[in-house]
């Protein structure tokens, strides 16, 4: 009989879900019973509280994140004897949600216009719009292509930097090599693209000084990706409009990092797209029936590559 070990902050919720599933053959252990838990073939939790408890589960065969991110399980030092999934599919109407309202507050001149308010100041200049601005997305998964296709809802041209073969009938062009030649017109920068070796620092001083002084970047991807330096001096140089990120190379952020008083810059701490438990559930329950036929499980992680 299946048994699965749930490891999260919201592990009573997590339990009520999965049990109103009625998912055949499974026992749910607590993570309290210490002496079972070497008996659980699946893990469903939070990467970073599964590591520590990797050496006690002696039976595992499986690890479901409820994280599309999952670092924290990719050490070369820790095992790899099991399949790990992570959570994919369910992050893009989150973090298109999110894109859009900065990109529309931006375009409106929502915090100009607040401000302007504040100081009984009539601020009478025009707004801009979004149609017909071109937004780049590095990464075209799940996620950007969602983005893409709001995108084009809002008649925007797109364009997606890509490694993989992910495509989207949202996307214009498609630059593989060539990072300068994509940043090159763009009026948003947004990075969606996972913390693996290939991407760390990808947007250094080169790409910064590369953009057009309006563009405004956003990202939601892992702080991995940027030069932080590089950034912080584009934006204090005013090369670039402002920077919306959410994530960041050492979260949380130390109080001494130069980002909390960098002009130009909003920061959102790691809440753009929350896991919420009854959707992961809805992906567990798939993985769990085809789990129990054998099957292949959907969004297995490559450890090497690192999604």
């Amino acid at each position: 009989m299946p048994k699965l070990l749930i490891i999260t902050q919201k592990n009573d919720e997590y339990e009520s879900l999965i049990r109103a599933a009625n998912l055949p053959d499974l026992e749910i252990l607590s993570i309290q019973d210490d002496k079972r838990t070497s008996e659980c073939d699946i893990v469903l939790g939070e990467p970073a509280r599964i590591r520590e408890h990797l050496p006690a589960l002696k039976n595992l065969r499986w690890v479901q994140s409820i994280w599309a991110g999952v670092e924290p399980l990719l050490a070369p030092n820790l095992r790899r004897d099991y399949t790990l999934t992570n959570a994919r599919g369910v992050f893009g109407e989150l973090m298109t949600e999110y894109i859009f309202g900065y990109l529309l507050a931006h375009e409106r001149r929502i915090f100009k216009l607040r401000q302007a308010q504040v100081e009984k100041y009539w601020d009478g200049q025009n707004n801009g719009t979004l149609r017909g601005k071109t937004i780049g997305l590095l990464g075209v998964g799940s996620i950007g292509a969602e983005v893409a296709r709001t995108a084009k809802h809002f008649k925007m041209n797109v364009r997606g930097y890509t490694h993989s073969s992910e495509t989207s009938s949202d996307v214009d062009m498609y630059y593989h090599d060539n990072l300068l030649e994509f940043v090159d017109g763009l009026d948003y920068l947004v990075n969606i693209l996972p913390n693996t070796p290939s991407t760390r620092k990808l947007l250094d001083a080169s790409v910064f000084q590369k953009l057009r002084k309006h563009v405004l970047f956003i990202n939601v991807g892992r702080g991995s990706a940027v030069d932080e330096d590089a950034l912080e001096k584009a934006l204090r140089e005013e090369k670039i409009a402002g920077a919306i990120l959410d994530v960041f190379s050492e979260e949380p952020l130390p109080k001494e990092h130069p980002f909390w008083t960098t002009p130009n810059l909003l920061m959102t701490f790691h809440t753009a797209a929350l896991s919420l438990p009854v959707y992961i559930v809805d992906l567990f329950v798939e993985n769990y029936h085809r789990y129990l036929k054998g099957d292949a499980l959907n969004y297995q992680v490559d450890f090497e590559r690192g999604y």
